[in-house]
């Protein structure tokens, strides 16, 4: 009932000593699972006579009931134990007796194909097999004369590919005094060694000698050395044709027998995979899922320490404290059991043990979530950087995937996941899995490609006018120009990008300088966003040092330079210049400290001088004051030890004497309590430093890829439309008619396969890389470990997967 209830992670109180009282009832779930998946396995073998053709009866299995199964009781393990028990010997015994049964039903059928060589010739046979042997000129000791020398037969089965070896092993074994004939078998036997179908033959071995005889004996130890089976050879066609009529009875008994086997085996699973109650599992998997539970409850028992009374540390969310006390109370008495939740704060405290990171993400952060704990697990109580992606990945992914097209194949795509999620949450298929959980993820994704596809104006690559251009066409334009210039008439369109810059000669000159501008402009924003986020989770702490020795100087080294950048670009889309100056000329003038020959605004001069200044301050306030400020902490709680140890000295002489005093010993008494390294924080910060400064640079320019990717993105969707379907229309009438159906029907598969998967998941890495790298870096320190509780939920779904 508390797995069910309430969130509680249990720490291992027997680690040191690794006891595990109850690893006895582990191992006899482990057998129980083992059972299960011998029939699990038989299911897989037997076909479903219900089901379509070629199914099996694993396939009808109900799975995935959790809730259902939660809510119900099963018993106790030992009952379980007897039912799967009982199970599994019945099926082993009916399938032992199967097995003899095949085994004598296939020996009948070999029996009879050698019955029925022996019929062939069975007139004559024996002045046959000497005639041969005169022929070949074999040794038949003392053939030849009127009372010669009575011959006797071995006869059998032997897989064909040995047939060869073993007539020359016989031959040479007895030094060509004996003969041996084949007749191969037409159908493809089951071998009761092997279980395969293999193609045999019949052989008969003549030989000179009695049943007793040492020649005798030394063929049927070759025959066992060869896997060959031995029957009688009829000696008369009446016992041929007797042995015969008796061999097609024994078939047929065999066969029924073995019909009531597999009736027995499919009733049998057939009550297997019903379901246990309305609406719930199959009765295998509610068996399974039983055993699982069992496991997972026995498993946390071996955590507690104690014999009689039982006691672990835990993990608790803070909001359920009430709630766990409430069910200790209620199964209070309930089989002679009781228990009690003990807190303790301060222990927590001193001991400086890192709490487990709790998450409760919704289906909407649910996929972000994953995507973060991929990189790493937040810190306890550290911003979660999840639920800021759950906008931005989307956000940004559609600035790279930005087509009202394509976006909103996509957004489809998510809105129909979205409404049959209940329908496809039971489905067997992984990948289906998968992007139903990304379900919202995948519709935001496609709306804010939607979104940034009108603002490009493009729809599959092709610019769509919405409203009417603000660029006008002159009055005298030649109709056989092939070129011609367009004027502004001074309005501005209301929405996006114009699309009369789409098909210019001059489009991606314009286009590319639009895009990239965004992109950094976005980028440093979202780093900003980062720093911003580093802030909050020092205030959080209270950590006063990284507050003002890391978080204001990257700030302050991120806005006097990127934000400058950043707002230059801004100020030049709005301030109409007739000669505006470049903004990358401007800040390398700005890094080498040049007059500015062409400013962008009255006193930029000063201004850039004072920002770069303020960047050039930041670098060493960021290396140097923290590692001195740690050293100088270091030395006072040093100073502080002494003092207190000081002062036991004077009040207990002896009991410092023996200790060690001031001089050292390993004892409790030993000041360096907590190793210093100075060096290693010097250069831990100098890492720090130089990995934000370059990295600053790099994570900016890293941003950029968003514009590589729309650029690609657009360039390659007009490519297909061009090339595939549009040329079809230049085609003579009669062809193009064809031309453009088989066309439309490549377009839409590349569209689909290309634009709408390859590029979709490229634009998905490169979206995860912004977010794991350029943003998270800033904040995230990613060292945490998840909360894990004792759920019977989580442990049954996890096995699904």
């Amino acid at each position: 009932k508390m797995a069910r209830s309430a969130n509680l992670q249990f720490e291992d109180m027997n680690g040191d000593s690794m006891k595990r009282p109850y690893k006895k009832f582990i191992q006899r779930i482990d057998e129980m699972e083992r059972i299960l998946r011998y029939l699990a396995e038989e299911m897989k073998r037997t076909p479903d006579p219900k089901g379509p053709d070629g199914s099996v009866m694993y396939d009808a299995v109900i799975r995935e009931r959790f809730d259902d199964f939660l809510a119900n009781d099963h018993g106790t393990l030992d009952n379980m134990e007897q039912v799967i028990l009982k199970i599994y010997k019945d099926f082993q015994q009916f399938q032992t007796n199967n097995e003899s049964l095949l085994d004598a039903k296939h020996k009948c059928i070999e029996e009879k194909w050698v019955v029925t060589a022996a019929t062939m010739y069975s007139r004559g046979a024996k002045q046959a097999v000497m005639s041969d042997a005169a022929e070949e000129g074999t040794s038949l000791m003392g053939g030849g004369a009127d009372d010669g020398p009575q011959f006797s037969s071995i006869a059998g089965t032997i897989v064909q590919s040995d047939q060869e070896r073993f007539a020359r092993t016989i031959f040479r074994a007895t030094r060509g005094n004996t003969f041996t004939h084949f007749q191969p078998i037409t159908d493809h036997l089951y071998d009761v060694r092997t279980h395969e179908r293999v193609q045999k033959s019949v052989f008969v071995v003549y030989y000179q000698g009695g049943v007793t005889s040492n020649m005798r004996d030394k063929v049927q130890r070759i025959c066992s050395a060869f896997g060959a089976n031995i029957y009688p050879w009829p000696t008369g066609a009446a016992a041929t044709q007797q042995r015969a009529r008796e061999l097609d009875d024994l078939i047929a008994d065999k066969a029924q027998a073995l019909k009531a086997y597999d009736r027995f085996v499919s009733t049998e699973m057939q009550a297997m995979i019903k379901q246990a109650r309305p609406g719930a599992n199959s009765q295998i998997e509610e068996w399974r899922m039983f055993c699982l539970k069992e496991k997972a409850i026995y498993a946390t028992l071996n955590l507690f320490e104690g014999d009689t009374t039982l006691r672990a540390d835990c993990w608790y969310p803070l909001e359920e404290e009430e709630r766990i006390r409430r069910i200790l109370v209620d199964l209070r008495g309930s089989d002679n059991m009781s228990g009690m939740l003990l807190t303790d704060n301060r222990a927590t405290e001193a001991s400086k043990v890192m709490p487990p990171t709790y998450f409760k993400p919704n289906d909407i952060v649910l996929p972000a979530q994953w995507l973060v704990n991929t990189y790493g697990i937040p810190r306890y109580q550290e911003a979660n950087p999840a639920i800021f992606a759950v906008v931005t990945f989307p956000f940004i992914f559609g600035i790279m995937f930005g087509d009202v097209g394509h976006g909103l194949c996509l957004m489809l795509g998510g809105l129909w996941l979205m409404a049959n999620a209940d329908e496809l949450k039971f489905t067997t298929n992984e990948n289906l899995k998968v992007f139903l959980i990304f379900r919202y993820m995948i519709a935001m994704m496609g709306f804010f490609a939607l979104y940034a596809g009108l603002m490009y104006s493009e729809v599959v690559g092709v610019g769509v006018m919405l409203f009417d251009s603000s660029w006008k066409e002159p009055a005298d334009l030649d109709p056989k120009a092939e070129t011609w210039t367009l004027t502004n008439s001074g309005s501005i369109y209301p929405f996006g990008l114009d699309p009369a810059w789409h098909g210019a000669t001059n489009e991606l000159l314009f286009v590319n300088s639009m895009k990239m501008k965004i992109a950094v402009l976005f980028g440093v924003t979202q780093m900003l966003l980062g720093l911003a986020l580093r802030f909050g989770n020092a205030l959080y702490f209270r950590n006063w040092i990284d507050f003002f020795c890391e978080c204001i100087p990257m700030t302050i080294f991120m806005i006097c330079f990127f934000g400058y950048m950043d707002w230059m670009i801004m100020y030049k889309w709005v301030t109409p210049m007739k000669e505006p100056p470049s903004i990358i000329n401007t800040l390398i003038g700005m890094g080498l400290g040049l007059e500015e020959k062409h400013p962008l605004y009255d006193g930029q001069s000063g201004v850039q001088s004072t920002l770069m200044v303020l960047t050039a301050i930041s670098v060493p306030w960021i290396l140097i004051p923290k590692p001195l400020i740690l050293w100088w902490q270091h030395n006072s709680a040093q100073a502080h030890r002494y003092q207190e140890l000081a002062l036991d000295n004077e009040l207990d002489p002896l009991g410092a004497a023996e200790m060690g005093g001031f001089g050292g010993g390993a004892g409790p008494g030993k000041v360096a309590a907590e190793e210093f390294e100075l060096g290693e924080i010097v250069i831990h910060q100098l890492i720090e430093t130089i990995e934000y400064v370059l990295g600053t640079v790099s994570h900016t320019a890293s941003y950029l890829r968003t514009w590589a990717l729309s650029l690609a993105h657009q360039q390659l969707s007009l490519v297909f439309l061009q090339k595939i379907l549009l040329s079809q229309f230049g085609l003579p009438i009669g062809i193009n008619g064809i031309a453009i159906y088989i066309g439309f029907a490549l377009f839409a598969n590349v569209t689909a396969g290309i634009l709408l998967g390859m590029d979709v998941l490229e634009c998905f890495l490169h979206t995860l890389r912004l977010h794991w790298v350029e943003f998270q870096s800033k904040f995230f320190k990613a060292d945490g470990h998840v909360f894990v509780p004792l759920s019977m939920r989580s442990v049954l779904e996890a096995d699904q997967r």
